[in-house]
């Protein structure tokens, strides 16, 4: 039998505050390991995307230096 997470949830505000702290803390670490791999994966599509629109003429890259002084000018008018 599968345990809902009401049912987890439950049976967790039975144990400790440091078992749930525990608990809480492996349950984030599994969630960020996810996370990595979700973000990692959606990073490549981007790039991937980016490399495509370069290519094709859609957008013309802007070099490093040029980038950051308009960056620098934006801020320096605030």
């Amino acid at each position: 039998m599968q345990l809902t997470s009401d049912q987890v949830y439950h049976e967790a505000m039975l144990l400790s505050n440091e078992a749930k702290i525990h608990l809480v803390e492996k349950l984030l670490e599994n969630i960020g390991d996810n996370m990595e791999e979700d973000i990692e994966a959606l990073q490549i599509i981007e790039a991937k995307k980016r490399r495509d629109d370069i290519r094709s003429g859609l957008i013309r890259p802007v070099p490093g230096e040029d980038a950051l002084m308009q960056v620098r000018k934006m801020l320096e008018e605030k």
